[in-house]
């Protein structure tokens, strides 16, 4: 007989989890406290466009999201495309991304672009993580590249997208990055990476209806007030002031949010969920007449930029404008992160400008701001070890977000692998 299991957060992994079980006769009522589901994922009206809120692509290693799309039917509406890379360094736009554009690249010496590459190459190589589990990621950076690569290529990434975590990160969870993007190549010289026609929003929709097509329920605009715990057991949760009953609840919010869901854990356990860490994200999206360059990833290391890159989105999926996202990942209690939004498309409006000098202001066709507090979880080494088990000491409750994939970084098919099996480990 199907159990009744409450899926708190409809972000991918909590839709992944509410799929399985949907799938497997069971009735999970899925709660989303925002007006649409997706998350990191949703989609927003972009004057007549509809896109992501913060941008995603996808590699051909990522086979969960691929098996997903044959399930729904969507495996059509998939495109690879050959993508390039760039590197804006000493006011200069250059090639990046294969052997010829790093020893072509100008502002590096032989040696230092050797010791890059090198470490590059064998990241993409190395299948085991463990040895890397506890140890510091910079630290791990610089005895390989050495000091010269590390200034030019890393320290501006890690201080713009870390700032005050950048010496406590995990290299285990460092190198899972370089090896995605890494294995995203189909040989040493081209990029290929893909898209979905509709973007994010198809493959949401559909699993969303595949949910409810099962027996499943979908309820927007329905923030979770607390899962209501009783000697040591999960009773329900409390939505909108009332009650619900529920066999299980299964929680796949940020963490920092779990202490407020569930006040009623042990001490022990909500001060793990509490001293858990994560960067926020101010991304800019603007919409231009012209491309800024023909590059698909950009990275930077400019004084007057305090971003480590930014992402030309039509540069991979074609649209009727061209779309560039500029993320300012910040720590949300760094004064920046309160900085208005024209302070952010101001920057962003110069920066384009400083690297392609031929746009002008009126080729600015729109520009927003989404903001997401709990983006980017931070994660140091031996991060597991720190964290409580997904399946907590409270029968009927699981509780886990993107960091439990550690050390893969946070991914649509990576939730969607994670939240499929955490639905069938909840069932058995």
């Amino acid at each position: 007989m199907g159990q009744r299991i409450a899926v708190i957060g409809a972000g991918p992994m909590g839709l992944a989890v509410a799929y399985q079980l949907a799938k497997d006769g069971h009735e999970p009522v899925l709660f989303e406290a925002d007006d649409r589901n997706g998350g990191m994922t949703a989609c927003f009206d972009f004057g007549g466009m509809d896109i992501e809120r913060y941008y995603h692509f996808h590699c051909i290693s990522d086979h969960a999201f691929l098996e997903m799309l044959e399930e729904l039917g969507l495996s059509h509406q998939m495109r690879w495309v050959e993508t390039k890379m760039g590197y804006w360094f000493q006011n200069r736009l250059q090639a990046w991304g294969n052997p010829v554009a790093l020893l072509r690249f100008k502002g590096l010496s032989f040696a230092a672009k050797f010791r890059y590459g090198l470490h590059a190459f064998l990241s993409t190589k190395r299948t085991n993580w463990q040895p890397l589990d506890r140890v510091e990621a910079t630290g791990w950076i610089r005895r390989w590249v050495g000091e010269e690569a590390y200034e030019i290529l890393w320290r501006r990434l890690f201080d713009y997208k870390f700032y005050e975590y950048a010496t406590g990160l995990s290299a285990a969870w460092i190198w899972s990055r370089i090896r995605r993007i890494g294995r995203s190549r189909y040989d040493l010289f081209r990029e290929k990476l893909g898209y979905l026609t509709g973007g994010s929003g198809a493959l949401l929709q559909a699993m969303q209806g595949a949910i409810t097509g099962h027996g499943g329920t979908v309820r927007l605009n329905s923030p979770v007030n607390k899962v209501i715990i009783k000697s040591g057991k999960v009773i329900g949760v409390e939505v909108g002031g009332t009650i619900e009953k529920f066999d299980k609840v299964i929680s796949t919010v940020p963490l920092p949010y779990v202490a407020q869901l569930m006040p009623d854990l042990s001490p022990n356990i909500l001060a793990k969920f509490q001293s858990t860490h994560n960067v926020a994200v101010v991304c800019v999206i603007a919409k231009l007449r012209v491309a800024v360059t023909e590059n698909f990833w950009l990275n930077t290391n400019d004084p007057e930029m305090d971003i480590p890159g930014l992402v030309e989105y039509t540069n991979l999926r074609p649209l009727d404008q061209h779309i560039v996202y500029v993320p300012f990942y910040v720590p949300g209690e760094h004064p920046k992160y309160a900085e208005s939004d024209q302070v952010f498309i101001d920057k962003v409006s110069r920066y384009l400008k400083k690297i392609n000098p031929k746009i002008s202001d009126s080729d600015f066709l729109d520009i927003r701001v989404n903001r997401y507090r709990y983006a980017q979880p931070i994660c140091g080494p031996g991060y597991l070890q720190t964290l409580p088990p997904v399946s907590l000491p409270v029968q009927g409750l699981w509780v886990a977000d993107t960091s439990y994939y550690y050390p893969e970084d946070r991914g649509i098919s990576e939730s969607i692998h994670f939240g499929r099996n955490l639905a069938r480990e909840a069932t058995a």
